[in-house]
């Protein structure tokens, strides 16, 4: 809890940290109204999974340009510009009128989410290195902390009863806190370092971590994107409750964040992320249930298992001998968000042929490979 002690005793780590929390409010906001989305444009499951494709799309074509763009601007003007742009992308996708405007809508939301994304971790990386202290993980705590900012909105649903003015106001009350404490990391730029040429060879030791990232990330945006649909067709639950599964998996994710600096510092990064592993193994066989309680158990469960993979990963990517912090965490993002890029045309189409059921026991089939592939880390560290 030290790294959470960190960010609320100064605005110089609390302002990074809320834009995490931004971005994932914005985002679950969005993942709410899936199915409003769905039922108002009158789409099948894989016309939305093809949608959510141009998101992920959006999000992944950004990358290769990511660290460019954040160099020249600088990592603190890059990451306000991000949310900048991400606070009004955010507005498009629920009033799309037709199919295709929500494609084109998607995809820019994904592209402003991936350039803060990438600012945001590479951000976070520098004020570390400044200051010699760590807070990564309790920064990804609070990108979780904004889904279940977004999924206690859920409840709101019935009162509001409008898409777009629900996530209006979340904008404004967002981008106002954002805008009081960008003074804090606007002039903030990336330290100079010495490159050397930028080689695949500088990250074979991270190709294994870079599966597990695939997996870690596209389960959670599965998650994401389908808990709503699995609790209202599946699990049979009530409106009030299709949102709940969003929530608990983020507020488990949330305080497995906060906690897991020191639980890696006891055990080590492999042991945790095979022990996180085995809890998200769990979880999606208590989502197979489809019983309502069981599945929100699950989607929590599976929250916690894959909390603290992903900060370590971007940690990692950010420190890497020769590299530029941009350009390590723009390559652990693309291996991480490539889950995102496939996983919902691959998922959509799973669901529409064969079901939501099937879709998600395809997700505890890859969780296992994940299991693995942690034992065959753990046999090389050791040998």
């Amino acid at each position: 809890m030290k790294s959470l002690q960190l960010i609320f005793s100064s605005p110089r780590y609390f302002a990074p940290a809320w834009v995490f929390a931004s971005l994932n409010i914005w985002f679950g906001t969005w993942a709410i109204y899936i199915p409003s989305v769905k039922e108002k444009l009158d789409i099948s499951k894989a016309d939305l999974g093809i949608a959510l494709f141009c998101l992920s799309l959006g999000v992944f074509v950004i990358f290769p340009v990511a660290s460019t763009i954040i160099n020249r601007l600088g990592v603190g003007k890059a990451t306000w510009y991000g949310v900048i742009l991400a606070s009004i992308a955010a507005l498009f996708p629920l009033i799309a009128p037709n199919y295709y405007v929500l494609m084109a809508s998607l995809f820019f939301f994904g592209a402003t989410n991936g350039l803060t994304d990438i600012a945001m971790n590479t951000l976070v990386t520098e004020i570390e290195k400044e200051d010699k202290q760590n807070f990564m993980s309790a920064a990804h705590g609070f990108f979780s902390l904004g889904g279940v900012i977004a999924g206690l909105g859920s409840f709101l649903i019935p009162w509001i009863n409008d898409p777009f003015l629900h996530m209006v106001i979340i904008v404004i009350l967002v981008f106002v806190i954002n805008l009081y404490f960008r003074r804090h990391y606007f002039s903030i730029k990336a330290a100079p370092i010495e490159k050397e040429p930028f080689s695949l060879k500088l990250f074979k030791p991270l190709l294994l971590l870079g599966i597990i990232g695939f997996v870690a990330m596209g389960s959670e945006g599965a998650i994401v994107d389908w808990s709503g649909l699995y609790l209202k067709e599946v699990a049979l639950a009530p409106e009030i409750l299709i949102g709940s599964g969003f929530l608990a998996f983020s507020i488990s994710m949330t305080l497995g964040r906060f906690l897991g600096d020191g639980i890696s510092e006891r055990i080590g990064s492999i042991k945790i992320v095979a022990l996180g592993t085995c809890i998200a193994i769990l979880g999606y066989i208590l989502v197979l249930t489809s019983s309502i309680f069981w599945a929100i158990t699950g989607f929590a469960l599976t929250g916690l298992g894959f909390s603290v993979i992903v900060p370590e990963l971007f940690r990692i990517g950010g420190n890497i001998k020769g590299v530029d912090s941009a350009q390590g965490v723009s390559f652990i993002a693309g291996t991480g968000y490539a889950g995102f890029l496939l996983g919902p045309v691959i998922l959509g189409f799973i669901a529409e042929t064969g079901g939501l059921k099937n879709t998600f026991a395809v997700l505890l089939g890859v969780a296992v490979l994940v299991l693995v592939v942690s034992q065959t880390l753990a046999r090389k560290k050791s040998s």
